[in-house]
This record gives C-alpha cells, sequence and structure tokens, in this order.
C-alpha cells in the first residue's frame, strides 16, 4: 500500500483525485503502478485501477490476471470494479472507503451481483486514515 500511497501523492502533485494503485504478481513483485490521469489525459476511464490494470496486463502479456492482486488508495467506483471482474485478480486490497462513489462495499456492491463475472478476494481498510487525510487535503485545497 505504501507503494500505492505514494502514487496518489504524484496524482494530487499534478491536481489529480490523490488515487493510486499498484499490481502485484503472485511472487509479491510488483509489476505496474499508476495514479488517476482523468484531467491530465481528458479521459474520464483514466482511473488509476484501470490505468494499472492495462499496463500489468501488457506487462504479463495476457488479458487475466488470476495470480495477481490489486492494491489502491480508494475503494474502488462501479467502472473500476467490473474491470477489476474482468481481468480475473485474485484479491483487491484497498485503503479508504468511498460511501459516495464506491462500488465494493458501498452503492453498487458490484462484486454481491448475480451478473458478476469473478468476484477477487476482498480487504479493505488498509492505510486508511493516510489515504483518507490524502483526499481530504486534496478537496480542501480545491475549494
Amino acid at each position: 500500500m505504501k507503494l500505492a500511497l505514494q502514487q496518489a501523492q504524484k496524482a494530487a502533485e499534478l491536481g489529480e483525485v490523490p488515487v493510486g494503485a499498484v499490481v502485484v504478481d503472485a511472487n509479491g513483485d510488483v509489476i505496474a503502478a499508476a495514479h488517476n490521469r482523468v484531467e491530465t489525459d481528458q479521459d474520464a476511464t483514466a482511473h488509476a485501477e484501470c490505468l494499472v490494470l492495462r499496463q500489468a496486463m501488457q506487462v504479463k502479456g495476457q488479458k487475466f490476471l488470476e495470480k495477481c492482486d490489486l492494491w489502491v488508495t480508494l475503494e474502488p467506483c462501479a467502472m473500476c470494479a467490473g474491470a477489476i471482474s474482468h481481468a480475473r485478480l485474485r484479491r483487491l486490497y484497498y485503503a479508504a472507503e468511498d460511501k459516495k462513489g464506491g462500488a465494493v462495499e458501498h452503492g453498487s456492491r458490484v462484486f454481491s451481483q448475480k451478473t458478476c463475472h469473478h468476484k477477487p478476494e476482498i480487504y479493505g481498510g488498509i492505510s486508511a486514515s493516510k489515504a483518507a487525510d490524502l483526499l481530504t487535503l486534496f478537496f480542501v485545497d480545491k475549494r
């Protein structure tokens, strides 16, 4: 999660919502890292999770990441949860919960739906206060 938080800090420095993500393989090696680039790329789908999944699939040379884990600083939204499901990740670790836009433990609860193709093991709340502090400071500065 430390590396994901570093990615989130990079996002904040660029004026992006501070969310960072890292994909780790079965050996615990980091194979991809990314942060939000929605503003930079002018792309509503450029969330950290989607970007890091694309990178990891390119590195692995495969469309599924069945033996990989995703570490992300904020509970994924519905779009990202869908991508996580389609990528068949083994585990999802996230830091801060997102009561408004999250779709894992809140909102649409994507992985709990009958139509969900694959549900990873889910672990939330890891370094939650650090991630929440980054987000709070970012939005205080924006106001």
